[in-house]
C-alpha cells in the first residue's frame, strides 16, 4: 500500500479505491499464502541455527516504479531480512524449530495500476508460516477499522504498537491449485485454514500507510496475539514511516 509522497505525475486512487484494494489484498494475499513462495535451502552446518533458510537476495530485475516514487520503502528483500530473525521461533512460541524457508518479492498493491509499492516477506516453520507486506498508500487504520465495521467483524479492537495504532483480525486463507501438466485452467479455490493477521499504522500519526503481519498454520492452531505484537515490534523498527 503507500505512504509517502507518490511522483506527481501519478495520481493515486481515491479513499474507496484504497478501501476496496485493501479488502482485495488480504483474498489475494491467501491466495499466495497456499501457492508457496520460492525456496532456500537450509544451511546445513554443524552448528543449527535458529533461521536456517536465509532470505534470497537482491533481484536482478529492476524495481517496479512505485518504489522510487514512494520516499524511504523497503524492498522485499529488507522485509524478509527484518522478518527472519533469529528469535522468530522463540517468538511463535516453538523455540525448537528452524525456518525451512523464507523469501521476499517487491510487489505492488492490486487494483492500483502498479502505483502503489506492497513488499512482502515471508517465513516457513513447521508449525506456523508467518507474512508480512508493507502497503504504502493512505488508507489509514481509522479508515480501515470503519471498513471492517461495516462488514462482518463484530469484535473490532485497536491496539497500540510501538506508539502506532493497529488492529487484529482473523481470516481465512485460500488455496489454489495449480495443474503444472500444461492445462491452462486450474482448480477452484477452496478455504485455506484460518489465519490471525495484526495491521499496524506505519507512522505514529495514522496518516495512511499500513503493516500486516499474519500467521497461520496448516492444523489451523494459531498463536496467542501476543506472538503478532512481539514480531511487529521486531519488524515495525526496519520500516520507516510516511516521509514528513
Amino acid at each position: 500500500m503507500r505512504r509517502p509522497a507518490p511522483a506527481a505525475a501519478e495520481k493515486e486512487p481515491n479513499a474507496w479505491g484504497q478501501a476496496v484494494a485493501a479488502v482485495a489484498l488480504f483474498a489475494a494475499l491467501g491466495a499466495a499464502l497456499w501457492l508457496g513462495p520460492r525456496l532456500v535451502p537450509a544451511d546445513d552446518g554443524s552448528t543449527p541455527q535458529a533461521a536456517a533458510a536465509s532470505c534470497p537476495g537482491a533481484e536482478d530485475e529492476e524495481l517496479p516504479s512505485a518504489y522510487r516514487h514512494t520516499a524511504r520503502a523497503v524492498t522485499g528483500e529488507e522485509l524478509c531480512k527484518a522478518l527472519n530473525r533469529s528469535g522468530l521461533a522463540r517468538l511463535l512460541g516453538t523455540p525448537a524449530e528452524t525456518a525451512t524457508s523464507a523469501s521476499g518479492t517487491s510487489n505492488t498493491a492490486p487494483l492500483t495500476g502498479g502505483r502503489v509499492a506492497q513488499p512482502e516477506a515471508e517465513v516457513r516453520f513447521d508449525t506456523y508460516t508467518v507474512n508480512v507486506s508493507a502497503t504504502y498508500n493512505k488508507l489509514s487504520i481509522a479508515q480501515y477499522v470503519k471498513l471492517m465495521e461495516f462488514g462482518d467483524e463484530t469484535d473490532v479492537r485497536t491496539l497500540s504498537v510501538l506508539g502506532r495504532p493497529a488492529v487484529p483480525f482473523s481470516d481465512h486463507t485460500m488455496r489454489i491449485e495449480i495443474d503444472l501438466g500444461g492445462s491452462a485452467s486450474g482448480g477452484p479455490v477452496e478455504e485455506g485454514p484460518l489465519a490471525r493477521t495484526l495491521s499496524v499504522a506505519l507512522g505514529g500519526q495514522d496518516r495512511g500507510g499500513y503493516c500486516d503481519i499474519t500467521v497461520w498454520s496448516t492444523s489451523g492452531v494459531l498463536p496467542a496475539d501476543s506472538a503478532l505484537l512481539d514480531i511487529a515490534g521486531t519488524v515495525l523498527p526496519a520500516i520507516a514511516g510516511p516521509a514528513a
